[in-house]
């Protein structure tokens, strides 16, 4: 079957042009609005945008979530009354794209993707993207569920300090929330290298390498998604931007620092894979190798019965033992004796 390009619905299109190339069929886009300050918070959920305007004239924190990326004229839309560039609405719809860090005049543009593991247990990689503003901050997701249940916890019951602080500290924390979801799924892909590790010690078969060879691309996709977030976290932190503050900058250089910590985890796990693919032929031929000591220990062991069978299964007319009464049992002992000999030996030897 022809593989399919990723890329294919925006090709010759000009630069700008809003085109989801995603594939959730959520055709309803969800929002979900939180505006507090230290004093309160309101909590608001809409499917039309145009309920969203009114937060931009208020002197508080906005976070307004989109879940769902197939509308495209509610991207249009928000990114008209926001002053958005065309380009950050393009890459919003465009969930191939690469995690990065635009800037512009009135925003802060960051793509990144988020990570987790469905009921099947089966990788998901979601595509992401935050605006950050004046006072607010725009995030897109492909579908309704998430990893930000916490930070709306936080700002229901004040906890920490989010409420202090402004639309910087709350993109932080976000960012945040993803990079510490990470840590959840390299564990996880951890557990999984260490259960086939076990089976490979104790029972190595075929069905092995196809799991290897899942859990390497599962690692090599998680791997894709979660380095480039390297750069943009530190181009985050190193810039000079009216639209962070210097006290945030402390807490995204631990964000940063938490962000190489997960990606020389997952360098780590690559390597161990590669190990159990060099483990895996290992135990396969130490079982080959196995089978053919046994196999070279029974020859070995019927080559001489096999010599004295030959010798006396000639037809020659003169072969004095052919008439010794006894000549049947004793060749029978003898055949016997060598093979307990051998046997014995072989024990001694620890072939057997």
């Amino acid at each position: 079957m022809a593989r399919k390009s990723r890329h294919k619905k925006s090709v010759g299109l000009a630069p700008g042009t809003i085109v989801y190339t995603g594939t959730k069929n959520q055709s309803e886009t969800l929002i979900d609005v939180f505006d507090y300050t230290k004093e309160g918070f309101s909590e608001q959920a809409f499917t039309a945008v145009e309920n969203c305007y009114a937060y931009k004239e208020k002197q508080s924190t906005t976070w307004i979530n989109f879940n769902g990326l197939r509308d495209i004229k509610a991207i249009e839309s928000i990114g008209k009354h926001y002053q958005l560039h065309p380009l950050i609405l393009e890459d919003i719809a465009n969930i191939h794209q690469r995690p990065k860090i635009d800037e512009y005049d009135n925003c802060m543009f960051v793509v990144f993707k988020m990570l987790y593991y469905d009921n099947n247990q089966k990788l998901v990689v979601e595509h992401v993207s935050l605006v950050l503003g004046k006072d607010y901050v725009l995030s897109f997701q492909e579908s309704d569920g998430d990893v930000f249940d916490v930070i709306r916890n936080r700002i229901r019951q004040n906890k920490g300090i989010i409420r202090n602080h402004g639309s910087d500290y709350l993109l932080y924390t976000l960012m945040d929330a993803v990079v510490d979801n990470y840590f959840l799924i390299i564990e996880t892909l951890g557990e999984k290298i260490e259960a086939i590790e076990e089976k490979l010690f104790n029972n190595p078969d075929n069905s092995l390498l196809q799991e290897i060879q899942n859990l390497k691309r599962e690692a090599l996709k998680i791997r894709r998604s979660i380095f480039p977030l390297r750069e943009v976290v530190s181009k985050l932190e190193k810039a000079s931007n009216e639209l962070i503050q210097t006290k945030t900058q402390n807490y995204i250089r631990d964000l940063y620092d938490h962000t190489i910590q997960v990606i020389e985890t997952i360098e780590i796990y690559r390597d161990m894979l590669w190990g159990l693919m060099d483990m895996y032929m290992t135990s396969i031929s130490n079982k080959m190798n196995e089978v053919m000591k046994v196999l070279t220990i029974i020859s070995t062991i019927f080559i001489p019965l096999t010599f004295i069978a030959g010798i006396y299964g000639m037809n020659f007319e003169h072969m004095p033992e052919l008439k010794y009464n006894y000549g049947y049992p004793t060749l029978w002992g003898v055949m016997i004796v060598i093979f307990i000999s051998l046997v014995y030996y072989f024990k001694r030897k620890k072939w057997l």
